[in-house]
């Protein structure tokens, strides 16, 4: 941040500092007198009292309202009126001084409890037709209402209530701006005379209004200045006796402004001003700014009129947002049903997704999105690549936030990935799983536009390191770029919900999977327990029947023909071959029963042992063995020697007829798993059927061709699988095949 940045910062916070609720001076054009609400007595007065009153200030301290009054002023009566809980100044009646005293005309007494006292403050009665202003505001108050139940759009809103409090308070210009999220304003309705410079369209920087000035004006509905040059007359004295602390005159109507407001108005060309409060939903939304290019004064009679035109219009702008949101949230829910029954139909979050593209992206109006899941990235419309959009995941990932995350500004807000803001301007995310990173991504992209603000917005600082008021208010154009269309609030809301629902599937799906998975448990134990009991009682009748076809073959194979003879060798083979299945049958489901035994495995050692046992099966043929050097892993040392035994024992028995024959044994070794393969040059396969390898008794060659029970792969994913590992294969048809199983890095 530059020198010049650092010290407008700090100069904007000490400005944001002023106690401009505590002036400790009031406007000139009326006097205030702070009273003991008791007795009424005189606690503080301010120093222009003495014009009015022709008494001294210093000595009315200690008197008591009513012997300031004329004799017919009855303050039981007066005060009376004033409601317990109104903190607003409240017009108690009109009053005449005491006799003698320099002003005979009737003051208006307006008056209100704050700060543990009573402020009374008196103004001049102004005659309506003296100001060009109305007597009977009924009318206009009429009017002006049934003008806003007409219109369609907060511009017109705005447009009709400029027009009515110019046409009450008769300022030269009367506009009305809106905040935006930082604070700046925007002008969006203006009436004004000629000569007067228009303002419409254009925006006034958040630093025109300090942050305890924007809290004033929630508080307090209506501010009028009547001349920016009027010379302030102080409290005497200037602390309040009952706080023992300058007066906090927050809703006073007399209350004194900050110099440099005052400074501000005359830069501008304004002598006279007065502020409308728009509130929305408990926050200051907008503001309608009066100005007058001479002092002018307004009867309190008008301020109240205006004020209650403030509130009417705050009301229907409210009514109209609120209508607005309505009709919003009721479309983002209809997609949120429409997404989740897709969803629903589909087995994965992702291709429920994937089916409704232009649904998902007009849920939040983005150009792009990316669905992640743990084993893909799905990117729709358009979305940044696919390796920056997993650098942002990786990035929202280590931020450890379950909620959405928002950017219109994706150079400002993730400055650790640069290149991301060269594809889209923001960025909307949220996760949909709390264990996997799992997530939805929309983007929208750059749009550059241009800000015309009413004068240079950045304010000079002065020498003693204070705000110096703004001398221009000529248009200035401003191109701002990296920014994407903001991002709605409710469609913020609408992504919290469609996460939640996400959820709530994916809980639902998880708990059926578990259900499903228990009761696949049981069948599992009870045909594992069929097959242990099935194998175990073929074993000795085959065994039999292969004894006895030998037996017969040996005592009595020279009495039978050559028919006889070759029957009984088809006997004793179909027995041989019956056997092995049933052992191999009783060692697959043994495998599913035994406990697993882990220790440290010497792939290796393993491999050696097994080229050894196999020597004999492949002894005149010509094989290149490729072994890399094997990691060690933990897991059961008899269990990962069949399943080495298994893929090197089909690499020898496919690659027959391959001259020379090649199998290769290598690894690869990842942060969390290490990855053995067994690659060979045979026959291989077609990867179509690459889902069947793996199960009990499929073949994907003839018997005739190559020998083989259809169990060994079987055997193969039950030990990986319960080492929490997997297997896949990778092939192509008479150009080889690739198997590989991964275990887990045990720490």
């Amino acid at each position: 941040m530059t020198t010049a940045q650092n010290a407008f910062d700090q100069a904007v916070e000490r400005c944001a500092q002023e106690p401009i609720q505590i002036p400790g001076s009031i406007r000139p054009h009326g006097f205030l007198l702070v009273l003991d609400e008791q007795d009424l007595r005189i606690l503080q007065a301010s120093e222009n009292a003495q014009r009015w009153l022709g008494i001294p200030t210093p000595a009315l301290i200690g008197c008591t309202l009513p012997e300031l009054m004329d004799q017919g002023f009855d303050a039981r009566r007066k005060f009376a009126r004033l409601p317990e809980d109104e903190i607003f100044p409240f017009h108690i009646g009109d009053v005449k001084l005491r006799e003698g005293a320099p002003c005979t005309d009737n003051l208006r007494l307006l008056a209100h409890r704050h700060d543990q006292v009573l402020i009374a403050e008196f103004e001049p009665c102004r005659p309506a037709a003296a100001l060009g202003e109305h007597d009977d505001y009924y009318p206009l108050v009429r009017a002006f209402v049934s003008s806003l139940h007409q219109a369609t759009s907060i511009e017109e809103l705005l447009q009709q209530s400029v027009l009515q409090i110019k046409r009450i308070t008769g300022f030269g210009r009367v506009k009305a701006y809106r905040f935006d999220t930082e604070g700046n304003g925007q002008v969006l309705a203006e009436e004004a005379d000629p000569g007067y410079p228009s303002y419409l369209g254009l925006c006034f920087p958040a630093s025109d209004i300090p942050r305890q000035a924007r809290e004033l004006y929630k508080i307090n509905r209506i501010r009028l200045i009547e001349d920016a040059n009027y010379q302030a007359s102080p409290l005497i004295p200037s602390h309040n006796p009952r706080t023992g602390k300058p007066l906090d005159m927050s809703f006073a109507a007399l209350r004194s402004v900050s110099p440099v407001h005052l400074q501000y108005m005359r830069n501008m060309g304004t002598l006279a001003s007065m502020s409308v409060s728009i509130m929305v939903d408990g926050k200051l939304w907008g503001l309608v700014s009066c100005h007058h290019q001479q002092p002018r004064a307004l009867d309190f009679r008008t301020r109240a009129a205006c004020e209650l035109l403030g509130s009417v219009l705050s009301l229907q702008i409210e009514a109209h947002e609120a209508h607005c949101a309505t009709r919003t949230l009721l479309d983002l829910r209809q997609r949120i049903v429409h997404m989740l029954s897709a969803m629903a139909d589909y087995d994965s979050v992702s291709d429920g997704l994937l089916s409704l593209p232009d649904v998902l992206l007009d849920f939040v109006g983005a150009s792009g999105a990316a669905i992640i899941s743990a084993e893909r990235c799905d990117l729709i419309g358009h979305a940044p690549p696919e390796a920056l959009v997993n650098e942002l995941v990786q990035w929202l990932s280590r931020r450890g936030d379950d909620g959405v995350f928002s950017s219109d500004n994706l150079g400002r807000d993730i400055p650790e990935l640069p290149a991301l803001a060269e594809h889209a301007g923001g960025v909307l995310a949220v996760a949909i799983s709390q264990i996997h990173s799992h997530y939805l991504l929309w983007f929208r992209p750059e749009q550059v536009r241009t800000v015309n603000w009413a004068g240079q917005p950045l304010k000079e600082v002065s020498a003693q390191g204070n705000l110096s008021p703004r001398h221009s208010f000529d248009s200035w154009q401003e191109e701002v770029s990296g920014f994407c269309a903001a991002w709605d609030p409710l469609v913020i809301d609408g992504v919290a919900e469609l996460r939640t629902a996400v959820l709530g599937i994916v809980l639902r799906k998880a708990e059926e999977l578990a259900q499903l998975s228990g009761e696949l448990q049981r069948s599992n134990k009870e045909l594992e327990a069929f097959s242990y009991s099935v194998s175990h009682d073929l074993r000795a009748p085959l065994r039999h029947i292969a004894g006895y076809s030998e037996l017969l073959s040996e005592v009595e194979g020279e009495g039978l023909s050559e028919r006889g003879q070759r029957f009984l060798k088809h006997i004793g083979e179909a027995a041989h071959f019956a056997g092995t299945l049933v052992d191999n049958l009783l060692n697959f489901s043994q495998m599913g029963r035994s406990a697993l035994r882990l220790s440290d495995v010497d792939l290796n050692a393993l491999v050696d042992n097994i080229r050894l046992e196999f020597a004999p099966d492949y002894s005149g043929r010509e094989i290149v063995w490729e072994i890399a050097r094997l990691p060690k892993v933990i897991a059961d040392p008899a269990f990962i020697n069949l399943v080495l035994q298994n893929l090197i024992a089909n690499a020898i028995k496919y690659t027959r007829g391959r001259e020379p024959a090649r199998i290769e044994i290598g690894a690869h070794e990842h942060a969390d798993r290490i990855e053995i393969f067994v690659r060979d040059n045979g026959v291989g396969f077609d990867m179509t059927y690459a889902s069947k390898l793996f199960g009990v008794f499929q073949r994907l060659h003839r018997m005739e061709d190559f020998e083989g029970t259809g169990i060994g792969l079987a055997s193969v994913r039950r030990i990986i699988e319960r080492h929490d590992g997997e297997v896949w294969a990778e092939g192509e048809v008479d150009k080889g095949a690739t198997f590989h199983f991964a275990l887990p890095v045990i720490r």
